[in-house]
């Protein structure tokens, strides 16, 4: 990758600018694909920058985004940081009084939405609509006779603000600066490969940051992006033959979702995938050797990222060549600076991380940010990781979704992966539930793989030989599909709430 002359993020695919290739299909609707070359969504971005200035905006203010997957959603996130404002991408499922919080914590002036979204934006905020509206996308952007002459930021110069997800209270607008993130693009794009030639997938919301990172990281190396409104694994399947995708992206719920589309998977020629990539939670050795099996050419990738540290921090192959560990999430990517804290030794701990990516800090937020960066720049990630002789760095679980039972901790990863080599279990997740005595008990979801005729004893059975006694889960519950965030995770936090109402219930397991 050619860092772009200006430093500014919104122009890390300034390369190709004038290129005639294809830059993005936007399948917001997927029986009329709208095709973008590099040349026109270029003038695209540009037009939005130019319209932000035409309408007083200046450098460092606040743009909202909140709309579903569509070109009109990169054409704002580029061209705002081209006249230098800062885009904040908003989750669309967020509640009301969530999303007027955002807006209103980053003081937006003025906020692009789908039209069956404009209504939430609070009255007094500017509201330009992608569709029909009085204040229409098309109208708002002003082309421009010469290429938009780019903001150039400073060090200090904040890129864009995503914020965290507020699952254990109100989001966190996180700032994320220009030099670092235009480093950080260009490290991932040399250390996963990725060409010219590659057609990649988006189908995850662009309000977080595996979909921002591969749009950004696809379009600089100068590849191809199809862009769905949101995932549907049919349709996903659909994609790979139709336009040959060789980079696949996604949280493993969603794979483990194609996978059981068995039959179509046998009618589709699956052979242009060279790469699926995963992360945000950890994949089962299940599901892993499903994928395998199907994507007889591709290299299966666990990622793992954290949106205030960088937000990648990890290469898929070893500086030496060496074999990575399926399991794996990497091995550190030259510049990022690691260490293990708090753990039994060395080498398992909570990870700390230093790198130009890392956050400036939480927007409005001294005391938050405190908590988690240092002076110097080191940044607390919360997440437990361990490391193997080689230098391979694997995660464990997050160090706040640990729990204790009757004084022991529980990990809820560990006992997932545990469960996860059942052949008849295709996802677990674990969750904390109160229990007079033991203070938490585990209790587990399961989703079983197709035809099995597996029961909770025996779940239990399998627990209890093969992991410790007091990590057995003393429910388990079989669902045909885990429930998800607004991010395409699993939503732990529901079915945390789901335990306490059956704890309720049943007092009396232990």
């Amino acid at each position: 990758m050619n860092p772009p002359e200006s430093g500014n993020l919104g122009d890390v695919f300034s390369a190709h600018a004038g290129s005639d290739r294809v830059a993005v299909v936007d399948l917001y609707d997927p029986t009329d694909p709208r095709e973008y070359s590099y040349r026109d969504f270029n003038g695209n971005c540009d037009a939005v920058a130019n319209g932000l200035l035409v309408a007083g905006l200046e450098p460092g203010d606040r743009v909202g985004i909140l709309a579903l997957n569509r070109v009109e959603f990169l054409e704002v996130l580029f061209g705002a940081m081209r006249a230098g404002c800062v885009p904040v991408m908003i989750n669309v499922k967020l509640p009301d009084e969530t999303v007027e919080f955002i807006i209103g914590d980053a003081a937006m002036k003025i906020v692009f939405a789908d039209s069956d979204q404009a209504a939430r934006v609070p009255a007094g905020v500017r509201t330009v609509t992608f569709d029909d509206g009085e204040d229409p996308f098309e109208v708002f952007k002003i082309p421009t006779e010469e290429p938009f002459p780019s903001f150039f930021p400073g060090r200090s110069d904040i890129a864009e603000q995503p914020y965290t997800s507020g699952s254990t209270g109100r989001p966190k607008g996180v700032l994320l600066d220009h030099v670092g993130q235009v480093w950080m693009i260009g490290k991932i794009v040399e250390s996963r490969d990725i060409r010219e030639d590659d057609c990649s997938v988006i189908s995850a919301p662009l309000y977080h940051k595996n979909a921002l990172l591969a749009v950004k990281s696809a379009l600089s190396a100068g590849g191809r992006i199809v862009l769905f409104s949101r995932f549907d694994a049919r349709e996903y399947i659909h994609a790979i033959e139709r336009y040959r995708l060789t980079m696949l992206t996604g949280v493993p719920t969603m794979y483990a979702l194609i996978l059981q589309e068995e039959e179509l998977l046998d009618q589709t020629d699956l052979s242009s995938v060279r790469n699926c990539s995963m992360g945000s939670a950890p994949a089962s050795d299940n599901l892993l050797d499903t994928l395998a099996k199907r994507f007889l050419e591709a290299r299966l990738n666990l990622n793992y990222g954290i949106t205030e540290g960088g937000p990648i921090l990890f290469a898929w192959t070893h500086p030496e060549g060496l074999p990575r560990p399926r399991t794996s999430v990497g091995f550190p990517i030259d510049g990022v600076d690691i260490r293990l804290v708090d753990g039994p030794d060395e080498n398992q701990g909570v990870l700390h991380v230093k790198s130009p990516g890392v956050m400036k800090g939480y927007h409005n937020l001294p005391d938050a940010t405190e908590k988690v960066l240092t002076e110097d720049g080191w940044m607390d990630t919360g997440d437990i990781l361990r490391r193997d002789e080689i230098g391979w760095y694997f995660f464990v679980d997050r160090a706040d979704d640990m729990f204790v039972c009757a004084g022991e901790n529980i990990y809820p990863g560990d006992v997932e992966a545990m469960l996860e080599r059942h052949d008849e279990i295709m996802q677990a997740v674990v969750v904390p539930a109160p229990n007079t005595l033991k203070a938490h008990v585990p209790f587990a979801w399961i989703v079983k793989r197709e035809g099995s005729s597996l029961d909770e004893q025996a779940v239990k059975d399998f627990a209890l030989k093969n992991g410790p006694v007091y990590a057995h889960p003393r429910r388990v519950f079989f669902v045909e599909a885990l429930p998800l965030s607004g991010t395409n995770k699993i939503d732990r936090r529901a079915l945390e709430a789901e335990a306490v109402e059956k704890a309720r219930e049943d007092e009396g397991a232990i």
